[in-house]
């Protein structure tokens, strides 16, 4: 009787774990790889999109610093009038019922106090913050990306690792039922493996269900409203970086990208002060204008010329010159302060990746060499409990101990995966 209830409990489990088989097989759901996901991630991520158009609106900030640098201001201006009634037309000298006056005009700043070459340092100081920000964004999300597809291959490894433990569990169960029936064992040993086939059992349709989150999130992605199956990597363990963290530092310092955006907006706010200062100064300016008034659409029934220079300046505008200046002084210590600050978080974030990738890619070793140990002492395990010499207790531990092993491996390599990742981030490019 004991017998038959273990064979209708093990076909009962069975079944719960054939109910609901997962997620979709990476056979029926797009796969990428690593490379296709990245470029596909850098045309739909939000912030890499908006990086970009920043570099755009940097350029044509410098195009039009430039402009201003060289050209002069022109306008032109056509006017039609009818009177009623008639008035006097300046062009014709005579009463008319119309006036059409045309003109020309151009003005250029010869001296603004320094305001214009502040200005084309500012504009080429947001060209660089630009330029560096889309690196900054483009790694950022390269990092994310990353990340995402790294979770798919370790939550699919991760559900490996369980499903094993289930196959294993369903063999020691028929073991134990064949010892139960010849009288070598207890029926509670049966019942106690029972108990482990329905936790691992209950832990791989929790493993499903993190394998079909993380496909979902990376189609989110790479703009897909799907799930999409990352393509198996490389098993190779991770080489050592090649350079010193030393190096990995000075590098850093020189070169990061959110170092080098801090220090592009220090730049322009330094160089916003000084153009605000520059108002303190007048301004000396050329202008000249033609025009011509008649009463026809095209006017020439007099013409007028006028060339003359203008030296303004504000002698007094409310304070509103004083409040600009303190102002962008004021952003100018705040940018200092940011970009001091950006360089101490520099050494602190770099110093942090370097160490993650060391002790990850370490971790991975010995996790390796604990995955034999536990193997190993498993299949010990299982000939004592085979022949007598060991209790249940002894081999469900040495089952649980080996599935905990492959878990800690495979998070370790993702771990190291995702340190090399966040080195490359900040430092702006790849290592290998």
């Amino acid at each position: 009787m004991i017998a038959a209830l273990l064979v209708a409990l093990q076909a009962a489990a069975g079944g719960a774990g054939a109910i609901g088989d997962g997620p979709a097989g990476p056979d029926t759901i797009p796969q990428v790889t690593l490379a296709e996901a990245l470029e596909a991630a850098a045309q739909v991520d939000p912030d890499y999109v908006a990086a970009l158009r920043q570099v755009g609106d940097a350029a044509w900030v410098r195009r039009g610093a430039w402009s201003a640098f060289l050209l002069p201001s022109i306008d032109f201006q056509w006017s039609l009038s009818q009177f009623e009634p008639e008035a006097f037309n300046i062009g014709t000298n005579e009463l008319t019922d119309r006036l059409t006056q045309f003109s020309i005009s151009a003005s250029y700043d010869v001296f603004r106090g320094g305001a214009k070459f502040h200005d084309l340092t500012g504009a080429a100081a947001a060209v660089d913050g630009a330029g560096a920000g889309e690196l900054e964004a483009r790694y950022r999300t390269a990092l994310a990306t990353e990340a995402a597809y790294y979770d798919v291959i370790a939550q699919g490894q991760l559900l490996g690792v369980f499903e094993e433990r289930v196959r294993r569990a369903r063999e020691q169960l028929e073991v134990a039922r064949a010892r139960v029936l010849s009288g070598a064992a207890v029926q509670t040993d049966s019942l106690q493996l029972l108990l482990e086939l329905t936790r691992a059992e209950v832990d791989e349709l929790r493993q499903k269900s993190l394998l079909t989150i993380a496909r979902i999130e990376l189609g989110r992605r790479v703009g897909r409203s799907g799930a999409v199956d990352a393509a198996p990597l490389d098993p190779a363990p991770l080489p050592a970086l090649p350079l010193t963290r030393e190096q990995a530092v000075t590098e850093a310092l020189e070169g990061s990208p959110s170092l080098l955006v801090a220090r592009s907006r220090q730049r322009l706010t330094d160089a916003a002060f000084k153009a605000a200062r520059a108002s303190y100064l007048p301004t000396v300016s050329l202008f000249g204008q033609w025009s011509g008034f008649d009463e026809d659409v095209i006017p020439d029934a007099m013409k007028r010329t006028t060339l003359g220079i203008s030296v303004s300046y504000p002698l007094f505008d409310g304070g509103g010159r004083q409040l600009r200046v303190y102002r962008a002084s004021t952003e100018r210590r705040v940018a200092d302060a940011a970009a001091a600050d950006a360089e101490r978080t520099t050494i602190r974030d770099v110093t942090e990746a370097y160490e993650a990738y060391t002790t990850a890619r370490a971790t991975t070793e010995l996790a390796e060499r604990g995955v034999v140990v536990a193997r190993e002492n498993l299949r010990v395990q299982t000939e004592r409990y085979r022949a007598g010499a060991t209790t249940i207790i002894d081999l469900i531990t040495a089952q649980v101990d080996l599935t905990e092993a492959e878990a800690d491996l495979v998070q370790a390599r993702q771990a190291t995966r995702l340190a090399l990742a966040g080195v490359e981030a900040i430092l702006g490019r790849r290592l290998f």
